[in-house]
């Protein structure tokens, strides 16, 4: 067995964005909302293994999929501007965050502007997409997100956390006062619905006439990938929380640029240069799999090939490449794009899970093989969590 579309997940939703919010977590509440992330984690493998199982069974995204099976012209209508306006536009105001991010590493290394390295990593990143070829796709990331877990996994072993502590967090859910929105954003930077999109895509590429076979190694690729993503996100709140978890904090804000060089009386000189790899590799799998999430589900949604080397394609990942360069180089702050990016795909995401879970029951599309009662409860349930989530940011919005 061997890792495969389940690890570009991974690469999907380790990014900046998730470093940052699993730091501020473990700094202010410790490992006392680690059973969120294991909430969120499991909530993820259920939707994406229904998203998985929908493009091997199909040969289709899940953007091709619903177009086709809503029965109404006005639904489909809807359904088309809430995608492309939350995942297509969201996923080009996370790029220009994805490249600062990994121009944060960069320059953490090797000094320089970042304004030329976020230019240079994108050109990287839009060679890579420019291919055409899914496996040098899947090999880059595939070397990146190692790269990233060995970092990260070793950061956590070198800081010494409490194990005991760690497996208290896990299993005993806590809120501490204050944490709600730290709480919200843990849920929210692991479960992203532009990973539904292309997850259903990657392995529709992959569909044959004896797909059923193929659904155990998917599991299992799925099942480890997105464990590997939980564990990399457990090991950035560990660490923060041996770091700094009830004690004074460090000079400057607690964010992924500042985070290595804070870590530097616990690990030593080495740090600034080992955290800065690790800032630099999940930023740029996330560069990488942000213009190809959204270019699946904009290209499905308005029924344009989704072939890798189709113009249509190339055309939707290179503007949301570009958007995230133009943010990226002209120094603007991410801030206000990623918390549109972020209310836009809170809200879009329980309603594309609710649309998930109907495309798993319906006999016209998936035969026999539609979702059985355990899964439906399961998925159920975390469409539930998600609608409440969707509606406290929502009023929280307002």
């Amino acid at each position: 067995m061997r890792f495969g579309a389940g690890l570009l997940v991974t690469a999907a939703f380790i990014g900046p964005g998730t470093i940052t919010t699993a730091s501020l977590a473990g700094a202010n509440y410790g490992f006392s909302l680690l059973w969120v992330l294991l909430f969120a984690i499991f909530a993820t493998l259920i939707l994406q293994n229904m998203a998985a199982k929908l493009g091997l069974a199909t040969g289709k995204g899940l953007a091709e999929s619903l177009r086709e099976q809503l029965p109404f012209r006005p639904a489909r209508v809807i359904s088309t501007v809430l995608v492309i306006s939350a995942i297509g536009v969201g996923s080009a105001a996370y790029e220009a965050g994805n490249l600062t991010g990994a121009a944060l590493g960069m320059n953490a290394m090797f000094a320089g502007p970042l304004k030329t390295w976020a230019v240079l990593l994108a050109l990287l990143a839009g060679l890579l997409l420019y291919s055409g070829k899914y496996v040098v796709l899947e090999r880059a990331l595939i070397l990146l997100v190692a790269i990233m877990s060995l970092v990260f996994i070793t950061t956590m072993l070198l800081s010494k956390p409490d194990p005991v502590a760690m497996f208290s967090g896990l299993l005993q859910p806590r809120i501490p006062d204050g944490s709600l929105t730290t709480l919200l954003a843990l849920v929210g930077t692991t479960i992203v619905p532009y990973n539904l999109f292309l997850h259903a895509s990657l392995m529709a590429k992959r569909s044959t006439p004896d797909w059923q076979q193929a659904l155990p190694a998917m599991k299992l690729d799925s099942g480890l990938s997105i464990g590997l993503g939980g564990l990399v996100t457990l090991a950035i709140v560990a660490t923060a929380s041996a770091a700094f978890f009830g004690q004074e904090m460090a000079k400057g804000p607690l964010n992924a640029a500042s985070m290595a060089n804070q870590l530097e009386p616990l690990l030593g000189p080495a740090a600034q240069y080992f955290f800065a790899t690790g800032l630099f590799a999940a930023g740029l799998t996330s560069a990488i799999t942000a213009p190809l999430a959204g270019a699946f589900a904009v290209c499905g949604m308005l029924g344009w090939s989704t072939a890798l080397d189709s113009k249509p394609f190339r055309l939707v990942w290179l503007t949301i490449l570009l958007c995230g360069v133009l943010g990226a180089s002209l120094s603007l702050s991410p801030l206000a794009l990623i918390l549109f990016a972020q209310a836009t795909n809170g809200l879009l995401l329980p309603i594309i899970a609710l649309y998930l879970l109907w495309l798993m029951n319906r006999s016209s599309l998936l035969g026999e093989h539609t979702n059985g009662p355990g899964t439906n409860i399961l998925a159920g349930a975390v469409v539930v969590f998600l609608f409440c989530l969707s509606g406290y940011k929502l009023y929280s919005l307002l």
